[in-house]
This record gives C-alpha cells, sequence and structure tokens, in this order.
C-alpha cells in the first residue's frame, strides 16, 4: 500500500514520517517533490543546494519513483508531501494509485511555527490553498471526502488518532508508531539541519498543543485567509 499524506509546512509531518518509520514494515519518502517545486518555482530556501544535488528535479521522474515498486521492499510505502509543492501543470494521475491522507493544523499555530524558522510566509508558502484544491479533486475522483486528520488531534492522544488513522487506511495499528530514535531518520531530505531541529531531539509525540498563538498584526490577512481552507477540512477529519 502507498500511503500518500498532504500537508503544509510546520503541520507535525516529519512527526508523522517518523511515526510510520517506526512501525518497522513501512518504508517513507521525504517531499520528494521539493527540488522539482524550487527548480520550477524560482523560490529560493535554505539548504537549497543540497535539496537540488540529492533529488530529481524532473516530476515525471519522482513520479516513477512513486508509483513503482517500493525502494525499501515493505509492505507499506508512506509518502511525505508538502502540498505547494505540487505547482500547477504537475501531473496529479498518480495520486489514484495511493490511499491519500490530508494532514491539517490550525493556521495561527502553522504560521507562528514557519515565521520563527523563515520569515514573512506567503499564502503559497504555507500550503492551505493548495492543500484545499488537492482535497476537493480526490473528493470528487472518490465521490466521498478523503481521509483528513489534525494535527492536534494527534498530539492531544497519539495512541488513539493513529489507531483511528490505521482503521481508516485499512493496515494494522501497533504501538511502535509512538516512539521512534531520538537523532532523526536515514531518509530525511538534505533539508532536515534546518527544519527538524525539534523532532531530531524527540523520541516521539509532544504533549498537547496549549491555546493557540498570539500572531503579530502582519500577519492577520494571512490568517485570514488561510482559516477558512483549515475549516473546510476540519469539518471531514476523523
Amino acid at each position: 500500500m502507498k500511503i500518500a499524506m498532504w500537508s503544509g509546512p510546520r503541520n507535525l509531518s516529519t512527526a508523522m514520517m517518523y511515526s510510520f518509520a517506526a512501525r518497522g514494515d513501512c518504508g517513507v519518502v521525504d517531499e520528494p517533490f521539493y527540488a522539482a517545486y524550487l527548480t520550477q518555482s524560482g523560490q529560493t530556501h535554505p539548504m537549497q543546494t543540497e535539496t537540488l544535488a540529492t533529488q530529481s528535479s524532473d516530476p515525471a521522474q519522482v513520479v516513477a519513483d512513486l508509483i513503482g515498486p517500493n525502494p525499501h521492499e515493505k509492505p507499506y510505502f508512506y509518502q511525505k508531501h508538502m502540498t505547494h509543492h505540487m505547482l500547477p501543470g504537475m501531473d496529479l494521475s498518480w495520486m489514484a494509485q495511493c490511499k491519500n491522507v490530508f494532514l491539517i493544523r490550525h493556521p495561527a499555530r502553522v504560521i507562528a511555527s514557519y515565521a520563527r524558522k523563515r520569515q514573512g510566509p506567503t499564502l503559497n508558502d504555507i500550503g492551505f490553498v493548495q492543500q484545499a484544491a488537492l482535497f476537493h479533486s480526490e473528493t470528487n475522483r472518490l465521490g466521498q471526502p478523503p481521509i483528513v486528520i489534525d494535527s492536534s488531534d494527534i498530539r492531544a492522544n497519539p495512541a488513539a488518532a493513529l489507531a483511528k488513522l490505521c482503521a481508516a487506511l485499512g493496515m494494522p495499528y501497533t504501538q511502535n508508531m509512538l516512539h521512534w530514535p531520538v537523532g532523526g531518520h536515514p531518509d530525511d531530505g538534505a533539508w532536515a539541519p534546518h527544519w527538524y531541529g525539534a523532532v531530531h531531539r524527540s523520541t516521539g509525540f509532544e504533549d498537547a498543543e496549549g491555546p493557540l498563538p498570539t500572531l503579530s498584526d502582519d500577519y492577520a490577512d494571512l490568517l485570514g485567509a488561510a482559516l477558512p481552507l483549515y475549516e473546510t477540512l476540519a469539518q471531514h477529519k476523523i
């Protein structure tokens, strides 16, 4: 089974990749379209040279790798995807060969976390528009909403949330998903030293999240644009 997990950045996405990798029966891949996105968008991101040197910049090659044999030779293949990496014109038909899951997080938390790593995020940077578009496309294909899971529910009760997710995917849950070794994962992307500090220091999911962060007035419009998109998907969370 191929599992495509779709989220924006700063959305518990790396911890979820570590969780699935910790199962023992699941190979993972970390943001495989990142180099293609950087090449086509002209964006400049931290550790850009390292990213371009370690990934294919050809979306067609990335797709071929994603839908081909599991490179880890395991029953499950977990693919961590950033929604904003999927630029207009990129082929999405391969998604039909995956179980697609949408990982959501309140935009106030996403914006606050992102801004600590890269100042001045835009709506395109945080992926809510692209996530909503992919969600609606997958809903149309399936004839019903795909799986949606909220990072706050995972943080509040990891075992219960992950068991529910595994049931929705049709795969067994294991408590191995709750813990992983400290210090990173061999399948981390080249950008991990900049972005993954907290999860590299962790051995499991952090405690439940507290109150929503207070954002500066500079981010009021960004929050206002992202919040309705988040709320649309949140209506369908498991």
